[in-house]
């Protein structure tokens, strides 16, 4: 992708819904997947008249939008659309306003014949103050589950990345993939998320944690929490 002005108009096609805004306000959260399709680091679909064009829900993004100009979420009294809002903010991977919708309500016990399978992702990723824009200096990204299934498809699908096996207790595995750079975490960390999802998981929590090491160098953990309801199998 061409790079553009940070104050260069940009038009986007979301579902159907016509969007104009400035450059710098669709990058305002770099490492979100917007900020990833818009800033070049993933192939983006444009529309008949060279729109920007995203297949979600387009009346939605629109409090998505206000919130990248305002940093600020601002519903109506009545909204009624809270939950489809958090899927779009997960789908997005804008991290600011998964926080202000806040985690999803606890699901129902299952029943008594079934359970829940959990697949957790993690991204350490390690800033240098020196640099500016401030530089990722080293990142990775790391799989931990106990269902041997999904490390297998992990690692057959996402062959390219580098990756290392840790094995650990309780019947757990990790799949450790970095370090790596910037645009590589990104991609691979988007990818990972579509991979799992499509595996029937769906995102139970996200948290995200700034520390400071050292004067020169802040360290930023995201994680998320996926889950799917499975049957136990027959004894």
């Amino acid at each position: 992708m061409e790079q553009l002005p940070m104050g260069e108009l940009v038009t986007l096609n979301v579902g159907g819904c016509v969007y104009s805004t400035s450059l710098s306000t669709l990058l305002r959260y770099p490492d979100s997947m917007l900020g990833a399709m818009i800033g070049g680091d993933l192939p983006t679909a444009r529309d008949a008249h060279g729109n920007y064009f995203i297949d979600r829900d387009g009346p939605l993004f629109r409090y998505i939008l206000n919130f990248l100009r305002t940093a600020e979420l601002t519903l109506p009294c009545d909204f009624k659309e809270a939950k489809l809002l958090r899927k779009e903010a997960d789908f997005y991977q804008i991290e600011p306003l998964i926080q202000c919708l806040g985690d999803p309500k606890p699901l129902l016990p299952y029943p008594t014949d079934s359970y829940e399978e959990v697949v957790e992702l993690s991204s350490t990723r390690k800033l240098s103050k020196y640099s500016n824009p401030v530089a990722v200096i080293i990142t990775q990204l790391t799989i931990t589950t106990k269902v041997p299934a999904v490390l297998e498809s992990i690692s057959s699908s996402f062959t390219k990345w580098n990756k290392h096996m840790m094995d650990t207790r309780d019947l757990q595995g990790s799949f450790t993939f970095g370090p790596c750079d910037h645009q590589q975490e990104v991609s691979l960390r988007v990818h990972l998320l579509d991979f799992i999802s499509k595996a029937g998981f769906t995102i139970r929590n996200t948290r995200v944690h700034h520390m400071s090491e050292r004067a020169n160098e802040n360290t930023v953990e995201h994680h998320w929490t996926f889950c799917r309801r499975t049957h136990r199998a027959d004894e």
